[in-house]
């Protein structure tokens, strides 16, 4: 009699567990989504560099200023440069008085081409009242060809000092302008020891103090916008296939303790970030909340597509990615839409047909 009734209360249990675990299909809107992790970050934000190396001497900002574009933000300090733009500029107005000056060098030439223009005009008169005698057979062959070489001689000089002239005053000028070109260049270098933004914004970060080596490589400071903010998500690679432009987002931040906020896919990075195997896709808010930090992290939700009162199962109903058990053994099925929970049964069974859990 005992063990009678042990076996019916295990009948009995068993029963019961197996009408626990089956279960009908049920109609329901169901909205398939991409989860992913949310970086929140100013829109425009940019890491400032410096242009060229040396000691800081002031911050003209702290974090949290707001900025304008061209506002100067640090200053740097270096004797070099500053010694190279002088010595420039000496160059540089050497370079104009040897051109323009008292004792230029093309004023010496100028002097000897005018030395080589009068004897070329006094061998000139020799020469051609020479050969009017010797025509008509007045004075010797040799007193003739003495004043035609003489000629010949004063022609050629003007000739070289001319060309002479012509070459050092284009020497000259080039090297006029070769000069202000190095002293400009210099002076601009200078303007560089003072860092500048680029945009109107704020300092979300600085990473020097007043005394500091700068260099080239290593950032000063982290600038964005103040009002306008982008969503950063990461997407698997199985899933970025899915996402496009304007697609509708829900961000949970986790400052705002789950509220939820709405915005849309308006960025989808081309590339791959190999070391994690994700896409970066970022989206704006339609309505942000009251305030914003650089850096609040969160969740979101990008919206693929939405159906309403689809038949669904539970996941956890669903074998080897498209079969059921039923009342009748396993059936196949053809699934739809899904997301994390439930999953859109197309055809295979009806709303009617009870479905055991695996």
């Amino acid at each position: 009699m005992k063990k009678f009734f042990l076996i019916h209360l295990l009948l009995l249990i068993i029963s019961c567990s197996s009408k626990k675990e089956r279960i009908l299909p049920e109609k329901r809107d169901l909205t398939e989504s991409v989860y992913t992790s949310v970086i929140v970050q100013p829109d425009s934000l940019y890491k400032v560099f410096a242009a060229v190396g040396g000691i800081l001497d002031a911050n003209l900002i702290e974090e949290g200023d707001t900025i304008v574009k061209n506002q100067a933000l640090f200053q740097i300090i270096n004797s070099t440069p500053k010694l190279n733009t002088q010595n420039a500029l000496l160059t540089w107005q050497l370079a104009k008085e040897n051109y323009n000056g008292n004792a230029a060098i093309l004023k010496g030439i100028k002097d000897e081409i005018n030395a080589a223009e009068l004897k070329y005009k006094n061998d000139s008169i020799n020469f051609f009242r020479q050969q009017n005698l010797w025509q008509q057979n007045i004075g010797s062959k040799i007193e003739f060809d003495t004043k035609k070489l003489n000629y010949e001689l004063s022609s050629n000089s003007l000739n070289l000092l001319q060309s002479k002239y012509d070459r050092t005053k284009s020497e000259l000028e080039t090297t006029v302008k070769q000069a202000e070109n190095n002293y400009k260049t210099s002076l601009i270098g200078t303007k560089d020891f003072t860092v500048l933004s680029k945009i109107k914004g704020k300092v979300y970060a600085t990473y020097k103090e007043p005394g500091e080596v700068i260099n080239t490589v290593e950032p000063l400071a982290v600038v964005g916008s103040t009002s306008t903010f982008i969503i950063e998500m990461l997407v698997d690679e199985v899933d970025i296939v899915k996402i496009s432009l304007n697609q509708d987002v829900l961000i949970t931040l986790d400052a705002y303790n789950g509220k939820v906020f709405t915005g849309k896919v308006s960025k989808i990075s081309p590339k791959k970030d190999e070391r994690n195997q994700t896409f970066t896709v970022e989206a704006t808010f339609n309505i942000a909340p009251p305030k914003l930090y650089a850096g609040l992290s969160g969740e979101a939700n990008i919206i693929i597509s939405t159906k309403e009162n689809v038949l669904t199962i539970p996941k956890e109903y669903l074998i080897n990615g498209n079969e059921v058990k039923t009342e009748d053994g396993v059936t196949e099925v053809t699934i739809g839409l899904q997301n994390l929970e439930f999953i859109e049964v197309l055809s295979g069974i009806s709303e009617n047909t009870y479905i055991y859990k695996p």
